[in-house]
């Protein structure tokens, strides 16, 4: 699925995380990937995060999944909608809708998240932390956008939802299946649904925040660090008063902090683990059978198609001498050489055919056995 009336380069230098963007028939020949049927069938599926909001005369309420089928089945006509996470995960079509978005590193990509609205459903006026293309795939819904909020936002009381407290939109507009709206953080936005069967894909785009960053990296220092790495003051000179903490104390102290976070090398080996661990790690997407040597070498050596796990995060870190750090959901695997080429193909793209000739490495075949019975990749037996 391409896109079309969207200029990239355009779009990087004076769109993203700057402002909203409307794209009229954004995609050629657009088809939605998934009914609202099955939407229904995933809220109510223990394994996938899913959610109800509904505007009543009292007020927003929210249920969490999953959902019963009968609650479904017992809404009106109007003002609710259900939201479900990582649906991409699950349904290969929605995972196509990914790739347009490739020329953003893979790395910031979180999910698809879909919604399926009644007319009139919404999830009200609001502002997220992250990027999102918003894509119309079903029915129409009339999209507003306001003012950029932050952090003193006001937002109206409500246990479950965070809705702003006074929403002045500075734009709107209805969009049509295929149409998209980028919306950068911290902006405003609303989408109310206009007529019933009313589905939105929303590609949300991640980052972490420096608060994350900061306590899961020092934790993982923590647990390398030897109980007797002590202050150390050799060089002590007597002060005039003793009550003092010195400015040299101050300094030898956060110096001692600022050695122990600056080891490039560790924070990238540990930022690639931590942003490759899965959304979902209860989900366990290893193959019911391992696979072994033999059956892979024979599963290249047929030229069978391998393809990566939609609910899979891998990506690499180069290194110098043709060395690169390989991440698959949370594991780390050093490459060097062909391996690292291999990784290098296998992060570029969902599926791939591969060299003939890697049936005879031994590195590269116990990289991909790695992989496969990992749940990372898999070879279609189909095609």
């Amino acid at each position: 699925m391409d896109l079309q009336n969207f200029d990239i380069d355009v779009f990087l230098r004076e769109y993203w995380q700057k402002k909203p963007l409307l794209i009229r028939n954004a995609f050629r020949d657009w088809q939605n990937p998934l009914e609202p049927d099955e939407l229904a069938g995933l809220a109510c599926a223990e394994e996938m995060e899913s959610r109800l909001i509904c505007q009543t005369d009292a007020g927003w309420a929210m249920e969490q999944g999953p959902l019963a089928e009968e609650r479904l089945v017992s809404l009106g006509k109007s003002h609710w909608t259900l939201l479900v996470q990582a649906v991409d995960h699950h349904v290969p079509a929605v995972a196509d809708l990914i790739a347009p978005f490739r020329f953003i590193p893979n790395w910031r990509i979180d999910d698809v998240m879909v919604s399926l609205a009644a007319d009139q459903g919404g999830v009200g006026p609001h502002f997220d932390q992250y990027d999102v293309f918003l894509i119309q795939g079903l029915g129409r819904r009339h999209w507003q956008i306001g003012p950029h909020c932050d952090a003193d936002t006001p937002l109206l009381p409500h246990a479950d939802l965070k809705l702003l407290s006074d929403f002045q939109a500075t734009d709107e507009w209805v969009l049509e299946p295929g149409d998209m709206l980028y919306v950068p953080p911290g902006f405003a936005h609303n989408g109310v649904a206009v007529g019933s069967d009313c589905m939105t894909y929303s590609v949300g785009f991640r980052a972490p925040s420096r608060a994350d960053l900061l306590g899961h990296y020092v934790d993982d220092v923590l647990d390398g660090i030897a109980d007797d790495e002590l202050y150390r003051d050799p060089d002590l000179m007597p002060q005039a008063n003793a009550g003092e903490i010195s400015p040299e104390a101050l300094g030898r102290l956060q110096q001692m902090m600022l050695d122990t976070l600056s080891d490039p090398a560790h924070f990238a080996r540990w930022f690639g683990i931590f942003n490759s661990t899965s959304k979902y790690p209860d989900m366990d997407w290893r193959p019911e059978e391992l696979i072994t040597h033999e059956e892979l070498r024979a599963a290249i050596s047929a030229q069978l198609p391998l393809a990566r796990n939609p609910a899979s995060r891998l990506a690499f870190i180069a290194g110098g001498n043709d060395a690169l750090m390989l991440f698959a959901d949370g594991v780390c695997f050093d490459c060097v050489g062909e391996t690292a080429a291999l990784a290098r193909d296998l992060c570029a793209t969902d599926s791939l055919c591969l060299d003939v000739a890697l049936a005879g490495s031994a590195a590269a075949i116990d990289l991909l056995t790695q992989l496969c019975n990992q749940g990372c990749i898999a070879f279609d037996s189909e095609d």
